[in-house]
């Protein structure tokens, strides 16, 4: 009965990570286009489905723990040693982890386009406020100085 359960709960967290991977790209895509309402729209889909895959990891790490076994890989073998369905528990347990493997280096992917985007605005903000013009001239042609901090309806 457990490993049924089990089952069930890995392939719940297969569709479940099929559907965070899609947000995850529609995610990238709102970051390049920098659209905000995408975004959020994104990021309230998608906490409902962390939320119930870490609930479905909980249960399956209770679920191993009341049998006695280890909540970990080495647990799940034993009992897939014991179960009629074994073999399926093993394999959908790997495809689950690679699901959630291409989550998380899609997520960096984000994380790091996000970064990308906050230093080129802190750039272009420090540009418009004087703090950073060596590369910038004047109306004459000369280098400009960059010493003096301006307000933006000057810059």
């Amino acid at each position: 009965m457990q490993d049924s359960s089990m089952l069930q709960l890995f392939n719940d967290d297969i569709g479940i990570s099929e559907q965070l991977l899609e947000l995850i790209d529609s995610e990238h895509q709102a970051l390049g286009e920098r659209d905000l309402d995408s975004l959020q729209r994104i990021l309230s889909a998608k906490q409902p489905l962390l939320s119930q895959l870490g609930q479905h990891a909980q249960q399956r790490a209770q679920m191993l723990q009341g049998l006695g076994l280890t909540a970990d890989l080495e647990g799940l073998q034993a009992l897939a040693a014991s179960s009629p369905v074994g073999t399926e528990l093993l394999e959908q347990s790997h495809k689950l982890s690679q699901q959630l493997e291409h989550c998380q280096s899609g997520n960096l992917r984000n994380g790091r386009l996000i970064r990308s985007n906050q230093t080129s605005t802190h750039s272009m903000l420090s540009i418009l406020n004087g703090n950073d013009t060596p590369s910038l001239y004047d109306s004459s042609g000369s280098a400009s100085r960059g010493l003096n901090q301006r307000p933006l309806s000057q810059a």
